[in-house]
């Protein structure tokens, strides 16, 4: 069996009986994966990441150092989580109140990234390759392709699925400059949503004339 076929952690982890940890998943220093936690394949678990019973975290996804990710929490396939990166899973938390029934749930789209010490507000989804910036606080949903900063968090351009910040490239077109793919903008406002352009089909050469 190749070694890439089989989960890895390291001493100091703790990965509890009953959790699910995927093939090629490598779960790093002092990490707690609790039983009932499903962690997807070729996964990276940075050092200190607790994963919560109730967490669902889908393939390939790379969650930074010092990240917990709370029952509720559900990250698709691709998901980058920066380092220090805060989830909640109940708006209204007291100490002496048990809030285990108000938790709301988390969703993050495939290929999205959140920043390092981004604040994602219990109860939003953020849409497939939307970036957070680092620092925001998101309390509202996010769409796809939306790149959001700031405190509360807010869209300030697109993002392209490579991640880089894409380009006007005419009235509701955008264009990525590392890789070419283009856009177009439907929607105003907070409604307003980013999708791909098919790329144009090459037809036959035209011979030139002689």
């Amino acid at each position: 069996m190749d070694e890439t076929d089989v989960p890895w952690a390291h001493a100091t982890a703790v990965v509890d009986a009953g959790a699910s940890v995927g093939a090629g998943t490598k779960v790093w220093h002092f990490c707690h994966v609790m039983s009932g936690a499903r962690v997807g394949a070729r996964c990276v678990l940075g050092q200190n990441v607790f994963v919560a019973a109730g967490a669902v975290v889908g393939d390939g996804c790379r969650i930074q150092n010092n990240v917990s990710l709370y029952d509720g929490v559900v990250l698709a396939d691709d998901v980058f989580v920066g380092p220090s990166a805060v989830f909640t899973n109940v708006r209204t938390p007291r100490a002496g109140v048990s809030r285990k029934r108000a938790y709301l749930e988390t969703r993050v789209g495939r290929g999205a990234t959140i920043g390092a010490n981004a604040t994602i507000v219990c109860g939003v989804e953020i849409g497939a390759n939307a970036f957070v910036g680092a620092g925001a606080v998101v309390t509202k949903d996010v769409a796809a392709h939306a790149l959001v900063a700031g405190v509360p968090a807010r869209r300030v351009g697109w993002a392209c699925a490579c991640g880089e910040v894409l380009g006007a490239a005419g009235a509701r077109a955008w264009r990525c400059g590392a890789c070419a793919r283009r856009y177009a903008t439907g929607g105003r406002g907070g409604a307003a949503a980013l999708r791909p352009e098919a790329a144009p089909v090459k037809g036959p050469g035209r011979r030139r004339s002689r």
